[in-house]
């Protein structure tokens, strides 16, 4: 059964009692500068859900009000039927959500294994360690071979699968994927990106910002487009690579 409701700029829509993670009506911002305008979305379990737009849009401020990074001045954020405004970012990553930055924010000094290691400090139970190590180690076989290396010295793509895979330790039913293509060579995006559905295919959802919208758009299920802190589109995949204004802004070779 699906449910509609309008709700500011755009619909949102899902099948009721199934989403996971549920956006509705949120403001937030920076001081006294307002960012997000009453911001709706969700996210169904086991999708890839996409959030274009130009760079101030609101992307990286919405994914950061989702992890408690950024206080909401009005809305709400509802994960699995429980409201999340007010938690601490190390609460919400136990309810079930992780964040891959924008910019990687590793620890340099430290090496692959206690990078990994500290992805996982909501559990302690070293025979799930390993394993999850070894899941990690299947996505992304690089960072076996640098298990014992310092992360500062990794190249920028090995940098940025050693981000997503601590992220992943956390065993996340939500995934927050902020930027991933950022300063990175073609090829080392293609490889980023081709994870993405193996992620999906594990139960994991995933809500995606990438300024790439064809890359983007061809891993995802459903997707949003934000202007000046608003939700101005939104639509499966196919209909967002067909809209004549996506097309315009994003889609342009």
């Amino acid at each position: 059964m699906r449910s509609e409701r309008t709700l500011g700029y755009g619909r949102l829509i899902w099948v009721v009692g199934q989403s996971m993670l549920e956006l509705s009506d949120i403001h937030a911002g920076y001081g006294k500068i307002p960012v997000l305008h009453g911001v709706s979305l969700c996210v169904p379990p086991k999708t890839v859900v996409t959030l274009l737009g130009a760079n101030g849009a609101g992307k990286t401020t919405t994914l950061r009000s989702i992890a408690g990074l950024m206080p909401l001045r009005r809305g709400q954020i509802v994960f699995n039927g429980r409201l999340l405004a007010g938690f601490r970012p190390d609460l919400i990553v136990r309810q079930g959500i992780s964040m891959v930055p924008e910019g990687r924010e590793l620890f340099p000094d430290m090496t692959v294994a206690q990078n990994l290691r500290l992805g996982a400090f909501t559990r302690a139970r070293s025979r799930e360690l390993d394993g999850d190590l070894d899941k990690v180690f299947e996505l992304f076989p690089r960072l076996r071979e640098r298990y014992r290396q310092a992360a500062g010295t990794l190249s920028g793509g090995e940098q940025q699968m050693l981000t997503v895979a601590r992220a992943l330790m956390a065993r996340p039913q939500l995934l927050l994927f902020d930027e991933p293509s950022l300063g990175l060579a073609p090829r080392i995006v293609e490889e980023i990106f081709a994870i993405v559905p193996r992620i999906k295919s594990d139960g994991t959802s995933v809500l995606l910002v990438e300024q790439n919208a064809r890359m983007a758009l061809a891993v995802t299920d459903y997707g949003y487009v934000m202007e000046m802190g608003e939700i101005r589109i939104q639509g499966s995949a196919r209909e967002l690579e067909t809209n004549p204004g996506v097309q315009r802004a994003y889609l342009r070779t």
